[in-house]
């Protein structure tokens, strides 16, 4: 079950990180990207691996050291937990890093690159986006609206 779960995780994203990597001028790319519930369905299997080891889990993020982390890692619930939490958090910086080159008119030939490599290593997609992010002027490109959460766009 536990096996299911973490791969589950990750399916449960791949349809979101696909839209902005192969559909990204789509108008409802930009409305899902805009929106933090796309993570609920990982956050639930998040809760449903977190929960069977929550006292290992709190310990590790109570009193945080090595041994303790390693120790949860070392259980299979709680490495599938720590997996659906970073898949969940990926999302979200993908999503941010989408509708933020949309707004700074980034190619989605450069955009969609850095999505991919930001969802194998996103430290790695974060770092060089940020960097293309400070040498972009702000201010979004015609044609490059971005819907606000009521689905008004703006540039």
């Amino acid at each position: 079950m536990t096996g299911a779960l973490f791969q589950l995780s990750f399916y449960l994203a791949a349809p979101f990180w696909l839209l902005m990597i192969l559909a990204p001028n789509w108008r409802p790319t930009a409305r899902v990207a805009a929106s933090p519930l796309t993570v609920l369905p990982v956050l639930v299997v998040y809760l449903m691996m977190a929960v069977p080891v929550f006292p290992e889990l709190w310990d590790a993020v109570r009193s945080p050291d090595i041994d303790t982390f390693r120790e949860l890692m070392a259980l299979a619930n709680g490495a599938g937990a720590i997996w659906a939490q970073v898949i969940a958090w990926d999302l979200l910086l993908g999503q941010w890093m989408y509708l933020e080159g949309r707004r700074l008119g980034i190619s989605p030939l450069v955009m969609g690159p850095l999505l991919v490599l930001t969802i194998l290593l996103s430290p790695f997609g974060l770092l060089i986006f940020l960097a293309l992010r400070a040498a972009r002027k702000p201010g979004a490109r015609p044609g490059n609206s971005v819907p606000d959460r009521v689905g008004r766009t703006t540039p």
